[in-house]
């Protein structure tokens, strides 16, 4: 599993070494994580530890009152932000950012970054989802192009469509790390793991999809139409896309290598469970 993670973190660089030339300082990133609200993102990572369990079949509760600590240490806020900072310091040059971080600094930027970290952070997922798809099914009974606009913020911010491919790494990279440390016993090699999990590929990618329009609708439900226009036409932006590319990469890394910690931490807290 080092072999993978090194893998992808190498990938992370090369993708954007014609940046690292021109790489920004560690103030600057710093600064650009909080202007853009990608620290919350980042933050927002340890909210998913609670699937980690169900992957494997189990409840957290399973695993005892320890369970708590045990996210909290692998997820601790600080580790994940100066992962985050190391990649990004080394990727991220001075003219992506700026780009980023003045549409981000302005009045609508400001504003759609408090309705992001706000929904990022919210632990009310039924509420999210019963509110953003009321408002869906509204928006589709009117045909309106919000939806449309919402569609488009979608795919320009994940234009590399690593959302399902990642979403599958982290899966793979968790179960083989809890193989490794005896959490689970696993009865297959890894490529029939990814062969497996990648049998209902289509089903997946269109409930990440519907997903994804659910939660924008809930997220900006207090924006009008007009700036959802302009949104989406700033996320379109060749440049923006680059940057959202780069997030999109580094945040799935840390979520991904933070899984493996909690499988290896896990192992300590219950035994072997087959699977």
């Amino acid at each position: 599993m080092r072999l993978i993670q090194a893998w992808l973190t190498i990938v992370i660089i090369l993708l954007f070494i014609p940046s690292m030339s021109l790489a920004a300082d560690r103030q600057k990133v710093e600064s650009f994580l909080k202007i853009t609200g990608f620290d919350v993102a980042l933050e927002s990572i340890s909210l998913s530890a609670e699937t980690a369990p169900r992957m494997l079949g189990l409840q957290a509760e399973d695993f005892g009152s320890e369970w708590t600590r045990l996210t909290r240490d692998v997820f601790a806020i600080k580790k994940m932000h100066k992962m985050a900072v190391d990649i990004l310091e080394e990727t991220l040059n001075d003219k992506l950012l700026k780009h980023a971080a003045d549409f981000y600094a302005s009045e609508l930027g400001v504003r759609l970054v408090l309705a992001e970290n706000a929904s990022h952070m919210s632990e009310d997922d039924e509420l999210k989802l019963e509110s953003g798809e009321a408002i869906v099914a509204g928006l589709e009974r009117l045909d309106s192009e919000r939806l449309i606009y919402i569609k488009r913020m979608n795919k320009a911010s994940d234009s590399a469509e690593t959302g399902l491919r990642a979403y599958r790494e982290v899966q793979v990279r968790f179960l083989m790390a809890a193989a490794g440390a005896g959490v689970i016993e696993l009865q297959m090699e890894e490529p029939d793991l990814r062969e497996r999990l990648s049998s209902d590929e289509d089903g997946i990618r269109a409930e990440l999809d519907r997903a994804a329009v659910v939660s924008a609708a809930y997220t900006y439900q207090a924006f009008s139409d007009e700036e959802m226009l302009v949104y989406a036409r700033a996320l379109e932006n060749p440049e923006m896309r680059q940057v959202y590319d780069l997030m999109n990469a580094v945040q799935f890394e840390v979520m991904a290598n933070r899984f493996e910690a909690l499988a290896r931490a896990m192992s300590l807290l219950r035994p072997s469970q087959e699977l």
